[in-house]
């Protein structure tokens, strides 16, 4: 496992090295707004198995992916008015949207779901490596399923143990704050519905969700 310590002069660096494992179908563990990540070609069938071994995660659950822009998410999903106006009040930010998938979508973490889940970092890494990969990677919590997400880079090796020989490159950031997790909402219907409560409350969805209408 290659590992890079990012630094606000080599993020570009990183992100070039981060964005040819991505195309060589391998798996990255890198940092976001709120917790470390692991990160493979979203919609690859063997990059998204390769996830799930390394978490030891069933893979009828849905993992979501970063995105550069909802302009690279209008092809993957249908974007509703409902989605956008969140996006408009919380994006960059710790807030991942879940919307309709397009049919045409079926590998990866596409595979059998009728849904999307759309994040959009507030990092610059992060953005970088969408831009430079050209397409959205897996942004799912580095830790093994069903166990707490380490906040540090040495805690997550730890807890993967012998897994992280499955991982590819490892981007450390530094401590990111404990347990902070993106906010994740469902906006397929009408009215927002929070499907898991972190950074952004609720109460800070429903009211953004009623601007403009």
């Amino acid at each position: 496992m290659q590992h890079i310590r990012l630094e606000e002069e080599n993020i570009k660096t990183a992100v070039t090295r981060a964005a040819e494992v991505l195309r060589a179908g391998g798996v990255i563990l890198y940092p976001t707004d709120t917790l470390y990540g692991l990160g493979a070609d979203a919609f690859s069938d063997a990059a998204f198995q390769r996830i799930c071994e390394i978490k030891d995660r069933d893979e009828r659950r849905p993992i979501h992916a970063v995105f550069e822009s909802l302009a690279m998410a209008e092809a993957y999903a249908e974007i509703s008015p409902l989605g956008r106006r969140l996006a408009e009040a919380f994006l960059p930010g710790p807030l991942t949207l879940v919307f309709k998938k397009k049919p045409s979508v079926t590998t990866g973490i596409g595979h059998n779901l009728s849904s999307i889940g759309v994040r959009i970092p507030k990092s610059k890494f992060c953005l970088a490596l969408a831009h430079e990969f050209g397409k959205p990677y897996t942004t799912t919590s580095a830790n093994m399923s069903g166990a707490e997400p380490p906040a540090t880079f040495e805690g997550i090796i730890k807890q993967l143990g012998g897994n992280t020989e499955l991982i590819d490159l490892a981007v450390e950031g530094g401590a990111l704050p404990a347990y902070l997790r993106s906010t994740v909402v469902d906006v397929r219907g009408d009215e927002p519905h929070v499907l898991r409560e972190g950074a952004i409350s609720s109460a800070e969805i429903l009211k953004a969700a009623k601007v403009g209408l």
